[in-house]
């Protein structure tokens, strides 16, 4: 076991003298050491439960005979983080999480892990931490959070962000947006719909990284609260059988992992942490890049209809089944041989699902779209690349040219917004926003809400930042390169003709080659001064067609 370069031998006396000052005894010296990374923070719904669920991991873990440490790592809440400052630490705290994980596994010798993540970023920073650990290794996703309500209908944070744009255009009273901010978040949780938090639990528990239906079990449930203390147990027989994430995470399981996405109609933030997750595991074979993403699209259907894109919630899918159901639904496109840490493969857990409800499971021969729920494009503008979250785009906005307004931040663009700036047709850009530009490559759900809240039509949006995983609408985003790395998005003007063609999979500016190629040394970007950390992920991070990631 990798807990003997601790415990075993009499050289290390003075490390098991440091152990019993925590409370082992001489039996424990025997026992599988289980490292339990909790994000436990006090700001963050989607964490706050996880001081008390961690209590059934441990318990799992003594009754499955290994010895439990609880350790703590950061989370970032994405919600509370946008549209300011904050949110340029979103997506680097992801690095942040992989090296906590990574560094109290190595100087502690762990035999295996349970992972407690919940929010955007720290899901897919433990997947990358359990790939380039590759010890025996479980997920104990965090949960949804129960749906609000508001008016007779779910409510959940997208619905506060976009009534703020509909009190501005008239459409709502104050009185009205008060009653809706009470209502749409009703406790501990991660947000309610199909966002980046609940779409990487469904790609943890697609790769085999957790129990069945652990994913969708909401945050304050018994459901939840079981799975915990059996993923507790099951670690310590991961441990010896050697399970480790390596044999679970393989090509085909990343394949699954991508076609579970498409068919949900999940975040377009997958398209960053996949790849990086994938980057982790390299020297296994395996390799995702976004023409994967493109090429599955293409053979998935988008098979669901959740939030935003639709009214149901996590909940519902829950209800309905949860992951092992949308896998019994993709069945004949997915491969079944791939192992899971329960100790079956796909195929078995395919046997034993049900559909509860083949109305919000659709059969492959009756998807809500023939194509995947994730879409890149590419053109003269993004020559290596860019996203939309396709399933949740309106059929009358796959196809718009326009002018293009441009702005070189965020909060440039939002205050135009609020002024009444944007027009219908116009196609607003947001630049300089990518991860070296941001730097940190900001989410932006405010523009977006805003934009549908106050019912502007026709209006594309492009940015080298990112979108919330509840953004809907033709949002397209990690226009690659990014500006400040000399990408085309740099060179553009207002007034060029964009369009976007989602359809066909086009991203262009109507401008020739030769003009944009005269445009280059002449557009002057402003220069971000940061400090502190965000300095030295500006000098090392990837662009966002590799997974924006930090070497």
């Amino acid at each position: 076991m990798n807990s003997d370069n601790i415990k075993k031998g009499p050289q290390r006396a003075p490390h098991r003298s440091l152990l019993r000052a925590c409370g082992l005894n001489d039996e424990d010296f025997d026992k599988p050491f289980i490292g339990i990374a909790n994000s436990y923070v006090e700001i963050v719904p989607g964490h706050i439960h996880l001081r008390g669920l961690v209590e059934f991991v441990k318990k799992g873990i003594r009754d499955g005979g290994g010895i439990p440490f609880e350790f703590d790592t950061m989370a970032v809440c994405d919600g509370i983080a946008m549209n300011h400052e904050g949110m340029k630490y979103s997506l680097p705290s992801r690095e942040i999480v992989v090296s906590t994980v990574e560094s109290m596994s190595k100087g502690h010798s762990f035999d295996g892990l349970v992972l407690m993540p919940s929010c955007d970023k720290v899901v897919p920073g433990m997947l990358m931490a359990a790939g380039r650990l590759d010890i025996p290794s479980i997920f104990v996703t965090g949960g949804p959070m129960e749906p609000g309500h508001f008016k007779g209908k779910n409510a959940d944070l997208i619905t506060v962000y976009e009534a703020c744009g509909q009190l501005s255009a008239g459409k709502i009273t104050e009185e009205d947006l008060e009653e809706l901010e009470h209502s749409a978040c009703p406790g501990a949780g991660s947000c309610s719909g199909l966002f980046t938090a609940n779409t990487m639990a469904c790609i943890t528990e697609t790769l085999g990284m957790s129990l069945p239906m652990c994913a969708t079990a909401l945050a304050l449930s018994e459901d939840k609260e079981k799975l915990a203390y059996e993923s507790g147990k099951r670690i310590v027989e991961m441990v010896k059988e050697n399970i480790k994430p390596s044999d679970l995470m393989t090509q085909d399981a990343f394949e699954n992992a991508i076609a579970m996405d498409m068919a949900l109609g999940g975040s377009s933030n997958t398209a960053l942490h996949i790849p990086a997750i994938a980057a982790e595991l390299e020297d296994k074979g395996v390799n995702v890049s976004i023409d994967l993403f493109d090429q599955i699209s293409n053979d998935i259907p988008h098979i669901t209809l959740l939030s935003p894109a639709g009214e149901s919630t996590m909940k519902d899918l829950h209800n309905a089944g949860g992951i092992p159901a949308v896998l019994k639904s993709l069945k004949s496109k997915i491969n079944k041989n791939c192992k899971s840490c329960t100790g079956k493969t796909i195929g078995d857990i395919i046997e034993e699902a049900v559909i509860e409800n083949s109305d919000l499971i659709r059969p492959l021969d009756n998807p809500i779209h023939k194509e995947g729920g994730l879409s890149i494009l590419k053109g003269n503008l993004a020559p290596n690349g860019s996203i939309v979250k396709r399933g949740a785009v309106p059929d009358d906005l796959l196809h718009l040219k326009g002018p293009a307004k441009i702005y070189n931040s965020e909060e440039d663009a939002v205050e135009a917004i609020f002024s009444h700036e944007i027009e219908e047709g116009d196609i607003l850009v947001i630049r300089c926003e990518g991860p070296k530009g941001g730097p940190g490559m900001r989410e932006m759900l405010n523009p977006t809400s805003a934009i549908m809240g106050m019912g502007i039509k026709n209006v594309g949006l492009i940015t080298d930042g990112r979108f919330s995983g509840g953004t809907r609408g033709p949002c397209i985003g990690h226009v690659s390169p990014e500006a400040m790395s000399d990408g085309p998005i740099g060179l553009i003007e207002n007034g060029d003709i964009i369009e976007i063609d989602i359809l066909n999979k086009k991203l262009d500016v109507l401008l020739s080659d030769d003009e944009l190629e005269s445009r280059k040394g002449k557009v002057k970007l402003p220069e971000k001064a940061v400090s502190g950390w965000l300095n030295v992920y500006r000098r090392s991070v990837s662009s966002a067609d590799k997974g924006a990631i930090w070497r």
